[in-house]
């Protein structure tokens, strides 16, 4: 992606924004804003959030604006996703977070160098498009989506890159959840390495 048509990070194409909890991962449970950039091509089959991929269909919103309305909730927490949201320049919006006390969170496959300001990095990697080495070195949180026995293996290709301190972490795909967990759920007690992580947000019916 440009940076021109971005203005360097200072308007993104935004699909949503919300307040919530987080679903998953290492900080389930936890208040947070949500931004979710539009525009994406990894293209996973099992994606629960397509209309995310469209590159162009969402508006370009000024980071200015999206820090303004985060200070009105209580959580200092934004959480950053897609899409895709390393396909674009973010060094501003997470200097401009910073500098009003928020806590930086991104989700990404890690498939783009991550750039900006961030706190947390949850690298959730994806086999069609895997990520640059230099991500792996900045993930806090790996989390493989398991869709299939095979992802396991994956997963464990992927855990020897990431850095002594990462959480790592697997996640039933949810309409293989049925059939997954249990499979998930021996190979954690086998691997204790690995932690659990469902998608709670799901399961109780919020964002």
């Amino acid at each position: 992606m440009t940076s021109d048509l971005y203005n360097d990070g200072h308007l993104l194409p935004v699909m949503e924004e919300f307040y919530s909890l987080q679903g998953e991962g290492f900080h389930t449970g936890t208040a947070a804003y949500f931004l979710r950039i539009g525009g994406c091509d990894i293209g996973c089959n099992w994606c629960d959030s397509k209309a995310s991929w469209s590159f162009g269909a969402y508006p370009l919103v000024k980071v200015d604006d999206v820090v303004d309305r985060i200070l009105k909730f209580p959580a200092r927490a934004m959480v950053v996703t897609g899409g895709e949201p390393t396909l674009y320049p973010l060094h501003y919006l997470g200097n401009k977070l910073k500098e009003v006390g928020i806590n930086t969170f991104i989700e990404t496959s890690g498939a783009y160098p991550i750039s900006g300001n961030w706190d947390w990095v949850c690298l959730s990697p994806k086999p069609q498009s895997p990520p640059v080495d230099v991500n792996y070195l900045k993930a806090n949180e790996l989390k493989v989506i398991i869709e299939k026995s095979s992802d396991l293996q994956w997963a464990e290709e992927n855990a020897v890159l990431v850095g002594r301190d990462c959480h790592l972490f697997l996640q039933p795909e949810w309409s293989q959840k049925s059939k997954m967990l249990d499979k998930i759920i021996r190979y954690i007690e086998s691997n204790p390495r690995w932690r659990l992580s469902l998608q709670a947000h799901k399961y109780i019916g919020i964002p």
